[in-house]
């Protein structure tokens, strides 16, 4: 095959190749907004927020006893120094004083260790939650996806490790987040309040840049 032959078949190739792209639709979905509206994630947030609030107080109560007892036992050290009483009653002092310090030590590595396991709870409790959640708006946007006949559908909210966006730039791509939003809460209790919108997906207007 000669190069002019070769040449043809590459530019014909490079042709078909461009023609099948612009032929594909695009979509994007903001899933940072889809999963702020989700009526599940309000939800969940205020779940999430009685369990810190719960283990606030569990730790709050723990300092409260260690207080109570930090006042014990400034009351034998002042008692184990007073010139008043016998050297018996400075000596019971000072030995139960000995006591509660040691009781007060291990209070205090009882609640830091506690305040780490609950935190460390807490952190899981969240990342299952936002699993899950995104799990049910991921099902969502590839079922509209399907239905809707989109080649590729890109998150327009997704972050890279340099904290730039990962799609900078689309051209001519449907948003079609206002709908994923309606699909999410089309099954939301009345008093859930999540934002509706009347918008239809549209194209984007121009070129855009995130």
């Amino acid at each position: 095959m000669n190069r002019i032959a070769l040449l043809s078949l590459l530019v014909a190739g490079a042709l078909s190749q461009s023609l099948a792209a612009a032929d594909m639709k695009f979509g994007v979905v903001d899933m940072a907004k889809a999963f702020s509206e989700f009526y599940k994630t309000k939800e969940a947030s205020s779940k999430f927020k009685d369990n810190v609030n719960k283990a606030q107080a569990e730790v709050a109560e723990q300092w409260a006893v260690y207080k109570t007892k930090m006042g014990e036992l400034q009351d034998k050290q002042k008692l184990s120094q007073d010139p008043i009483i016998n050297q018996e009653e400075r000596a019971k002092a000072a030995a139960e004083g000995s006591e509660l310090f040691k009781e007060l030590r291990r209070l205090e590595q009882e609640i830091g260790e506690f305040q780490n396991r609950r935190q460390g709870q807490l952190k899981q409790e969240d990342m299952n939650i936002r699993k899950g959640l995104y799990s049910e708006i991921l099902e969502v946007v590839k079922t509209k996806a399907k239905d809707e006949g989109y080649d590729f559908v890109f998150d327009h909210s997704g972050i890279s490790l340099s904290t730039v966006p990962v799609v900078l730039y689309y051209k001519g791509a449907v948003d079609f987040t206002d709908e994923v939003v309606v699909e999410l809460n089309k099954d939301a209790p009345a008093d859930a309040a999540a934002p509706s919108t009347d918008e239809k997906a549209k194209p984007a207007e121009g070129d855009k840049e995130n």
